[in-house]
């Protein structure tokens, strides 16, 4: 048994000083101020003031195992997860193979049984082909439905109106949906090359998936939600003018939006010095833009906040527009990045908790996991204010050893990250013998 005391609380809209008793695995009960009662031989951990959160959930990464374990894999990307106080994680099917077949998911989840060292679930791949498959999908061990509807991953583009409409009216689980439109971006790519070449800086990446490649593929998906009553999750959302789709979120709410951590922390202006380590699809736009999904934030248009964390070796980001490859690994840093969006006054911190950890819980259906409750898993994070360090590329974790966030220095500091309450990072390193997981929904 174990017990953290004298921390700062911050759960469910409060805060409050106060701590938490935990026992294999388990929360067993959450107080105010002192402990009537702390059990002789339980374990005291004294947070000496340190916020206590629970766990964060992150809804969307890529963690490229099987296939493509050159640049990660489950056991590297999970350990950058737990000293980033990520405890549990959807990783999504555009791997080697796609995980597009009940055989391929089973796979998956037979990795991260032995790798995975904080708690893991898989997203199922929609195709133009493999519909009749959802029916067979376990709702009680699939978060839901990937959907790409754009071009963005290779032969999972579903761009036929009638599977589109087959998935969104048979899907049993909520769809998450990339959403851009592969003609529009198609159209500018090649203006574009025309003008400068085949492979155009990547200042030009936001002109080429642009807004109106976004604005007019989030349209279409909410229509086919509405008019089949599917359940919608539309991933990092990336303008203002996609905000306009988005109904305010309350719980039970059947259309939802994600926004990353890249289009949060980065705008167009940070192009040319971070070139196209920031280069990601959806593209990274104006600063305007950025702006209006920091308000979104607070207004409930956006009910989710992932990182859609996606490594690569930087010798494939090298080149512009067309050639370097999409995605930055950023899990490690997520947390902190949205505690520094406390400091500037964009959040609260009870809202950081709701973006990253309650809603989650709640949209996915997470059993017991997402909050501080008794009876909850003990998923928890202990982060520390006025503990300023600037990230180096010898602390990263990612396998692919780097990261947009390198040479950045963060006034907050993840301490203490416990997993099912397994103390899984120390505030130096991770314990890599233990495995977390499978989570369960519904």
């Amino acid at each position: 048994m174990r017990v953290i005391k004298n921390a700062v609380l911050v759960n469910e809209g409060q805060e409050w000083t106060g701590g938490v008793i935990f026992d294999r695995g388990e929360i067993i009960s959450v107080f105010y101020g002192e402990a009537e009662r702390i059990p002789q031989e339980a374990e005291v951990i004294d947070a000496e003031g340190a916020y206590l959160l629970p766990g964060v959930i992150d809804d969307h990464v890529h963690f490229r195992e099987p296939g493509l374990t050159d640049k990660a894999d489950i056991e590297s990307e999970s350990r950058a997860a737990a000293a980033g106080g990520v405890t549990s994680f959807f990783d999504m099917p555009n791997t080697n193979p796609q995980t597009t077949t009940i055989e391929a998911w089973e796979e998956k989840n037979a990795l991260a049984a032995t790798k995975s060292h904080v708690n893991y679930a898989f997203f199922f791949g929609a195709t133009n082909d493999n519909a009749p498959l959802l029916s067979l999908l376990d709702k009680h061990r699939v978060p839901g439905v990937k959907l790409f509807m754009g071009s963005s991953t290779g032969n999972m583009l579903v761009d036929r109106d009638e599977t589109l409409k087959q998935l969104f009216s048979q899907s049993p689980l909520p769809i998450m949906a990339h959403c851009e439109d592969t003609e529009i971006i198609n159209e500018q790519m090649r203006s574009y090359q025309h003008l400068y070449g085949d492979d155009p800086d990547v200042i030009y990446h936001p002109q080429i998936r642009s807004e109106e490649a976004c604005y007019q593929s989030t349209k279409r998906a909410v229509e086919l939600a509405r008019e089949t009553g599917a359940r919608l999750h539309v991933a990092h959302l990336s303008t203002a003018r996609e905000l306009q789709l988005i109904p305010p979120y309350k719980k039970g709410e059947r259309i939802t939006a994600e926004v990353v951590i890249g289009h949060l922390m980065f705008s167009d202006e940070d192009y040319p010095q971070l070139g196209s380590r920031i280069k990601v699809n959806p593209s990274i736009k104006s600063k305007s833009d950025q702006q209006a999904l920091r308000q979104a934030l607070s207004d409930a248009h956006i009910a989710v906040v992932g990182t859609d964390h996606a490594p690569h070796l930087l010798s494939e980001k090298e080149g512009g527009s067309k050639h370097a490859v999409s995605g930055m690994p950023i899990i490690q840093y997520s947390l902190v990045s949205m505690l520094e969006l406390v400091d500037e006054g964009v959040l609260t911190l009870p809202q950081v908790v709701a973006l990253m950890c309650h809603h989650p819980a709640d949209i996915f259906e997470i059993n017991k996991r997402g909050y501080l409750r008794a009876g909850y898993k003990a998923d928890m994070v202990m982060v520390r204010r006025g503990v300023p360090h600037t990230v180096t590329a010898t602390e990263i974790l990612s396998k692919c050893g780097w990261s947009p966030m390198e040479g950045h220095t963060f006034a907050w500091k993840v301490e203490k990250t416990f997993c099912n309450g397994h103390m899984v990072y120390d505030g130096h390193q991770v314990d890599t013998d233990y495995i977390g997981q499978e989570l369960s929904f519904r």
